[in-house]
């Protein structure tokens, strides 16, 4: 459900869909009752502003023009609303069912700085977003318990950096995009800049395509989440662009995700789950930093994980990670490439990382972890190369490995770790180092079946071994040596 700021109350429409936004203080003054006749319709459905009186000078209120074309769009049983080139300053939009938002090349929409001019989706009782202050679901550009809804561009979307000190971290402000509780819907050839919190943000929404959008700056690119018996489901994120200063594309119970043909840079990580999902697929993606955009709490801009797989690491989620994919990714400048990891109260099936290639690996090896009651069932990486910065120490190698944070974190080993495993399967993997390291290039704990085959690595320093097994059960080595034979230099 939606709720209105304090001061507003919420005329109800036609068929019982909640209500819009009306009036606000600094609002264009209402027009005659007739403009907002279905007549002012131009051809095939198309519901342009300027004739419902918006005035594109990025000055005036538009928000009471806008919403008369989204109503008489809906009225007619569906359209276009257009935006010709214009910046037109709002508060929420606030969508209905069954039309598409068209932005034209030069047209703008932008945040209004008035923080009591934007409205907020409910998340159902009893979810965890629930449990956040009202306000942390705003947004300028709102749907909600809508379905069959477009925006498209070429246009922009300029969340002006609308802050607020009373918000989260005593910054973060609206949303740019807030669907809630939605169905069939489609973000595509958009910029959007400047967010004040999330650029798009999916609450409970199913059948969702993202294609061709472009994200600078702000926090998360593309944000979606969940519930218990409740993911999002069948969302897809199709040649995008994300300069982010936090996670790229985020969120958690997911089911049925394709993340495809992606541009990633981040100042946190490229993409971030932190909760159940399945069929997750994260296909021909580009991941690198550092960041373009500082990351806007810490003022970081290294980026973090490649790919960093954490249910339950932020609060209990309970659930099931499998079935993912992750296929043909070049990543640069990461902290890691994959960082899994498993908390109390969630499982995890198979895991795949196939045709992978990433240089200036600069914290942490890949980490493959379940703190969990039981083993992650089946990781395999498959043609996999992987160049780590090195440089670890011997003192490194020796050190305790406590449960993970939220981030990435050194490791005893260089290359791979893995802790509480039932099958590990390493096919054609091949491992460097910039400059020499101490630790072993591969630490196993608690692995029931451990397989290596086409398995490459430098020679290791005099006194260090290459493999550290704890209670790790049936071992399978083919192929297995170390690049220095390659190349003739040792026998």
């Amino acid at each position: 459900m939606i709720s209105p700021p304090f001061s507003e109350t919420w005329p109800p429409l036609a068929g019982g869909l909640l209500g819009m936004l009306l009036l606000g203080i600094g609002f264009l003054a209402a027009l005659p009752a007739n403009a907002a006749s279905s007549s002012n319709a131009g051809p095939s459905g198309i519901f342009n502003v300027r004739e419902y009186g918006a005035t594109g000078d990025g000055k005036t209120h538009d928000t009471d023009a806008i919403h008369r074309a989204i109503r008489a769009c809906s009225a007619a049983g569906g359209g276009q609303v257009l935006f010709p080139p214009g910046r037109y300053l709002t508060g929420t939009v606030q969508l209905q069912s069954h039309l598409t938002l068209k932005f034209d090349a030069g047209a703008t929409l932008v945040g209004s700085p008035d923080l009591e001019s934007y409205r907020h989706f409910t998340p159902p009782k009893g979810t965890p977003e629930a449990k956040f202050n009202p306000h942390w679901h705003r947004a300028l550009i709102l749907g909600v318990d809508v379905e069959d809804v477009s925006l498209i561009g070429p246009g922009m979307i300029d969340g002006n950096r609308v802050f607020d000190p009373k918000g989260e971290e005593k910054m973060r402000g609206p949303h740019t995009i807030l669907f809630g509780l939605s169905k069939n819907v489609t973000i595509r050839d958009l910029s959007i800049k400047a967010s004040a919190n999330y650029a798009v943000m999916l609450e409970g929404v199913d059948e969702v395509e993202v294609r061709g959008i472009k994200v600078t700056g702000g926090w998360d690119g593309v944000h979606f989440r969940g519930w218990k018996d409740r993911p999002c489901r069948r969302v897809s994120i199709l040649d995008s662009q994300f300069y982010t200063g936090d996670d790229a594309i985020a969120g958690r119970y997911w089911e049925d995700t394709l993340i495809a043909n992606c541009v990633l840079n981040s100042s946190c990580n490229a993409i971030r789950l932190i909760g159940p999902a399945t069929r997750l697929i994260i296909h021909d993606c580009l991941m690198y930093g550092p960041g373009l955009y500082e990351h806007r709490t810490s003022g970081r801009t290294n980026m973090l994980a490649g790919v960093n797989l954490q249910p339950g690491a932020w609060d209990p989620t309970e659930g099931d990670l499998d079935d993912v994919l992750i296929s043909n990714v070049t990543m640069k400048n990461v902290s890691t490439p994959l960082h899994l990891s498993l908390k109390p109260g969630n499982t995890a099936g198979r895991i795949t990382m196939t045709r992978v290639s990433a240089t200036g690996i600069y914290r942490a090896a890949c980490s493959i972890e379940s703190w969990a009651e039981t083993p992650i069932r089946q990781v395999v990486f498959r043609d996999v190369t992987l160049e780590f910065t090195g440089g670890g120490t011997k003192e490194q190698a020796s050190m305790d490995v406590k449960a993970p944070g939220v981030d990435a974190r050194p490791l005893p080993a260089w290359g791979v770790y893995v802790r509480h495993v039932k099958q590990l399967q390493l096919d054609d993997v091949r491992l460097h180092l910039e400059k020499p390291d101490l630790r072993p290039v591969l630490m196993a704990d608690r692995v029931e079946n451990l397989s290596l085959d086409g398995f490459r690595y430098p020679e290791p320093d005099p006194g260090t071994e290459p493999f550290k097994w704890v209670d790790v059960g049936k071992v399978q080595l083919r192929d297995v040596i170390p690049d220095s034979l390659l190349k003739g230099e040792s026998e």
